[in-house]
């Protein structure tokens, strides 16, 4: 089992460090800024499923960082959650498959509502209609996944989960975010504890 082991942490890192690397984080990075920092509105992750979760993450991870984020389940958005989307609102849409037909619905419901709504993708399927129908898509590479049936997302998971932490701290250094606004946004917990101190040692 301990070779077993060894192999799925090389298959995973060797993903990663495979993932294509290109203008499009600077380009989702400043889309992001120039909405929610410049034009004062939120970041909307969607995705189906485990993409759901990861969306969810990056949300919470975003909005913990200075940058207003939620989460919207894509079919909760057929049933009127739809209504928390915004002007000036960017939406993170995330999908293995870029084929998700709950993901594919939500793009074509929200500009449906908000015409002029930017939409970042993160898919491992570049060629995808989610993929086009971006305005800017960032693609995982497709590794194949470390799962024995090659179907459970696993491999693809982690590279959105990387992808997401990419934004987030490409997003944090631009807005110059600060130990002070960290705790601000973090009262409780080991985390709030020591931003306060590292906010007070400057």
């Amino acid at each position: 089992m301990i070779e077993d082991i060894k192999n799925i942490i090389k298959h995973e890192a060797e993903a990663i460090l495979n993932l294509p690397v290109d203008d499009s984080y600077e380009k989702a990075v400043d889309l992001i800024i120039e909405q929610v920092h410049n034009k004062r509105a939120k970041l909307v992750t969607s995705g189906m499923g485990k993409a759901g979760q990861i969306a969810m993450n990056i949300a919470t991870t975003f909005s913990s960082t200075g940058t207003p984020a939620v989460f919207l389940h894509p079919s909760e958005a057929q049933h009127g959650d739809l209504g928390v989307l915004q002007p000036n609102d960017i939406m993170l849409l995330i999908s293995n498959s870029g084929k998700t037909r709950e993901i594919v619905e939500l793009i074509s419901l929200a500009r449906g509502l908000r015409p002029d709504v930017k939409i970042i993708v993160i898919t491992g399927n570049n060629e995808s209609q989610l993929a086009k129908e971006s305005d800017v898509c960032l693609y995982t590479g497709n590794p194949a996944e470390v799962c024995t049936l090659g179907l459970t997302p696993t491999t693809s998971t982690t590279m959105m989960t990387v992808i997401g932490d990419i934004l987030v701290v490409g997003t944090m250094k631009k807005i110059k975010f600060t130990n002070e606004e960290y705790a601000k946004r973090h009262h409780g917990g080991y985390l709030g504890v020591k931003s306060r101190e590292q906010a007070g040692k400057k």
